[in-house]
C-alpha cells in the first residue's frame, strides 16, 4: 500500500471517529433531556428567565441603597433637630433659673422694705415730738408743752387713718360685742337690761374696717346675774 493510500485511509477513520462521537454526544443529551423531562426550548427559557432574574434582583438591590440613604439623611436630619432642642431647653432652664433668683431677690427686698413708707411718716412724727420736746425745755410752760403733745398725738391718728387705715374707736356706752371688745371687768348695773361697756380701758382699732385689736373694757352685768365686779 503506497503512502497516499495511507493517509487517505487515516482520514477516513478519523472523520469516521468524529461522526460516532457526535452521534454518541447527541444520544447523551437526548438521553439527558430526557430523563429531565425539559427540551432544549425549555432550557432557553430558562436562561431568559435567569436573566430577567437578575435585572429584577439588581434593581431592588438599587432601591434598597436609595432607602438606605434617605434613612442616614433622616437620622442626620433628626439629630441636628434634637441638638437644636437640646440646646433651647438647657436656655430655658437657665433664664427659669435666673428669673426665680430674681423672683426671689425682690420678694426677700418687699418684705424687708415693706413698711418704708409708713415708717417715714412716723418719722415726721418722731420730728415733731423732738421739736415739742426742745421747745418744753427751753419754756418749762407744762400747758405749752400739753398741747403741743396732744396736738402731735391728733395728726399722728389722723395721718394713720388717712394713709393706712388705721382708725380707733371708742367703746364707752356701747353695748358690748365680743367681736370688739374684751371683757377684763364686770359691774351690776341696774340701769340697762343687757351688757354695756362701761369704761375702755384700752381703745380698739380697725385696720380697713376689721378689728386690728380688741378694746380693752369694764361691762356692765344686769342685776340679778351677778352682784360683784369680777377681775
Amino acid at each position: 500500500m503506497s503512502g497516499e493510500e495511507r493517509n487517505f485511509d487515516d482520514t477516513g477513520a478519523d472523520t469516521e471517529r468524529e461522526r460516532t462521537l457526535g452521534e454518541e454526544n447527541a444520544s447523551a443529551e437526548a438521553s439527558a433531556d430526557a430523563g429531565s423531562g425539559e427540551s432544549p426550548a425549555a432550557r432557553e427559557a430558562a436562561a431568559a428567565a435567569g436573566g430577567s432574574g437578575d435585572a429584577s434582583a439588581a434593581a431592588e438591590v438599587s432601591g434598597a441603597d436609595d432607602e438606605v440613604a434617605q434613612l442616614r439623611a433622616r437620622v442626620q436630619e433628626l439629630e441636628h433637630e434634637n441638638s437644636e432642642l437640646k440646646d433651647q431647653y438647657l436656655r430655658k432652664q437657665a433664664d427659669f433659673e435666673n428669673f426665680r433668683k430674681r423672683m426671689t431677690r425682690e420678694k426677700a427686698d418687699a418684705i424687708a422694705y415693706a413698711n418704708k413708707q409708713l415708717l417715714l411718716d412716723i418719722l415726721q412724727i418722731i420730728d415733731d415730738f423732738e421739736r415739742a420736746i426742745k421747745s418744753a425745755e427751753e419754756s418749762r410752760d407744762f400747758d405749752s408743752f400739753h398741747e403741743g403733745v396732744a396736738l402731735i398725738e391728733k395728726q399722728f391718728t389722723s395721718m394713720l387713718e388717712r394713709k393706712w387705715g388705721l382708725k380707733r374707736f371708742d367703746s364707752e356706752g356701747e353695748v358690748f360685742d365680743p367681736q370688739k371688745h374684751e371683757a377684763v371687768m364686770t359691774g351690776e348695773d341696774s340701769d340697762h337690761d343687757q351688757p354695756v361697756v362701761l369704761e375702755d380701758y384700752q381703745k380698739g382699732y380697725f385696720l380697713n374696717d376689721k378689728v386690728l385689736r380688741s378694746a380693752k373694757v369694764k361691762v356692765s352685768v344686769p342685776s340679778g346675774k351677778s352682784g360683784e365686779e369680777q377681775s
